[in-house]
């Protein structure tokens, strides 16, 4: 089992990576965040995206949808945003945010890795 610390570090190391957070999304807070710097801020990125998981899980429940978010990706002219909710133990309502370079990346790898992080993932 990894902890949050080692689990950024590997979701930082996937290829085209600007940065990556651990976020509660009951509080909008990262539980820890590695890169972006001055290209994103990832503590405003991880309130901007509690946001965006609070609505789709909104407009779920509204559709009367029964089913679990896996992945949500927003595709931006020279980004990939990527969040990722988790669903093992003590990890209700939190997601993996991971921001990646458009033409750098593999989106199908980056969402294979992110999911291999989160079953590593022991909060």
């Amino acid at each position: 089992m990894a902890n949050t610390e080692t689990s950024l570090k590997e979701a930082a190391s996937i290829d085209g990576a600007i940065g990556a957070a651990l976020v509660d999304y009951t509080s909008g807070m990262a539980l820890g965040t590695i890169g972006g710097g001055k290209e994103l801020d990832l503590n405003v990125a991880a309130a901007g995206n509690t946001d965006v998981v609070r609505a789709k899980v909104r407009a779920m429940e509204m559709l009367g949808l029964n089913d679990e978010i896996e992945d949500i990706l927003i595709t931006l002219g020279t980004h990939y945003h990527l969040i990722r909710l988790l669903k093992g133990r003590n990890t209700n309502g939190l997601f993996l945010y991971l921001a990646l370079h458009k033409d750098r990346a593999n989106l199908a790898m980056a969402r294979h890795q992110l999911r291999k992080i989160e079953n590593e993932l022991e909060v």
